[in-house]
């Protein structure tokens, strides 16, 4: 086997002997043999391809414990690894264009062409939690007021756990603001809430959060539970999911027809696990206006409920609690094969009662929807 020193192998390979050092540190690429000795470094010629490979990896900006994966796929299944970095540089497209939407809007405040109004709307809320029809309990929170709505689906052993800390965290996010702060705002609140989920083993939970000053609405987004505004009859997706199948589709690996039939739908590229390192939220502000609808929701809705029946639901014209009581027997009538959580509200002017759905105990079980939904 001919060896290559660390220059050598460096001029070959278009590294830097110091990268070269601290991919070794990391496991990404070491050396055929080290010098028990004098601990100098040496390369067989063969590893000359892995590390160009590494090289162009790190130049896309993926992290080297993913470099590191797609490597180690790439001696045993090329197909595979290339499946792999197409996935990854999606998900960078994706993020890439929610910060192209933020940074427009951001110009367009700077140089005053975005149409701000002085009507001062608040949201007529309902929230509805639904066990479903297969799980054993429910995992999925939520949280609907007159400014701030919130939707969480916890996973692993402490998911309700986890769900809950979340929505409940993000009560220290301030009712009134300038809309200039309210994205700052919201943000804050994903990490408070992120450190809210933390010391539950093997546990996490999607958040995804919208809150309204004046006319400008901020969202926070993580995970695959979903934000949806309808107005004038047009259902407008404003989250898109971080999960493993929405990048293979993004990367045009994998038809969207198919995505329900995976088993692998709910593999989540993005969560609060309570990390020290919380995932990058996908954020966003836009205007609205009285007569807009708002729907978050869980998967448990989302995942088996057409988006065109969304929309026609959410048309028809009923209050936010009927239209969620609606939306839950959609999710029963096709099985009801996981928790949901889902909050309806409308975008309305001055300030109005917030509403709240007490489906079971009270004014009795929600017809279609049954005694095990909850509301928070």
């Amino acid at each position: 086997m001919l060896l290559l020193t660390i220059g050598d192998f460096a001029r070959a390979t278009g590294l830097s002997a110091r990268s070269l050092r601290r991919y070794d540190e990391l496991g990404v690429l070491p050396p055929a043999r080290v010098d028990p000795y004098s601990g100098y470094r040496y390369y067989a010629e063969e590893q000359v391809e892995r590390a160009r490979l590494v090289g162009w990896l790190r130049r896309i900006g993926m992290p080297l414990a993913e470099v590191r994966r797609v490597c180690a796929r790439f001696e045993t299944d090329a197909a595979g690894a290339a499946r792999a970095v197409r996935a990854y540089w999606a998900g960078v497209e994706s993020e890439t264009a929610a910060r192209r939407d933020l940074a427009s809007s951001l110009v367009d405040r700077m140089r005053g062409t975005t149409t701000m109004t002085t009507t001062s709307c608040v949201l007529d809320a309902a929230v509805l939690l639904d066990r479903g029809l297969v799980r054993p309990s429910q995992q999925d929170a939520a949280h609907a007021g007159p400014v701030l709505l919130a939707v969480a689906d916890g996973y692993g052993p402490e998911g309700a756990r986890a769900a809950g800390a979340a929505v409940a965290a993000l009560g220290a996010v301030p009712a009134a603001l300038r809309p200039g702060d309210v994205l700052n705002a919201l943000e804050d609140g994903l990490r408070g809430a992120n450190d809210a989920v933390a010391g539950l083993p093997e546990s996490g939970t999607t958040l995804t959060a919208v809150l309204l000053a004046g006319t400008r609405l901020a969202l926070a987004h993580v995970g695959d539970s979903r934000a949806y505004l309808l107005r004038d009859g047009a259902l407008v997706r404003l989250t898109r999911d971080h999960t493993v199948v929405q990048a293979l589709v993004d990367a045009g690996e994998l038809d969207p027809a198919e995505v329900p039939d995976r088993p692998d739908r709910a593999l989540l590229l993005k969560a609060l696990d309570g990390g020290d390192v919380p995932p990058e939220p996908e954020l966003g502000v836009r205007e609205v206006r009285p007569g807009d609808r708002l729907l978050l929701c869980t998967d448990g809705l989302s995942a088996v409920v057409p988006a065109e029946e969304l929309r026609l639901a959410l048309a028809s014209g009923g209050a936010p609690e009927a239209t969620a009581r609606a939306l839950a027997a959609l999710a029963r009538g096709r099985g009801g094969p996981d928790n949901l959580a889902c909050v309806v509200a409308d975008v309305v002017p001055g300030p109005r009662d917030r509403r709240r759905l007490s489906p079971g105990p009270g004014p009795g079980p929600v017809p279609g929807v049954g005694p095990d939904a909850d509301a928070v």
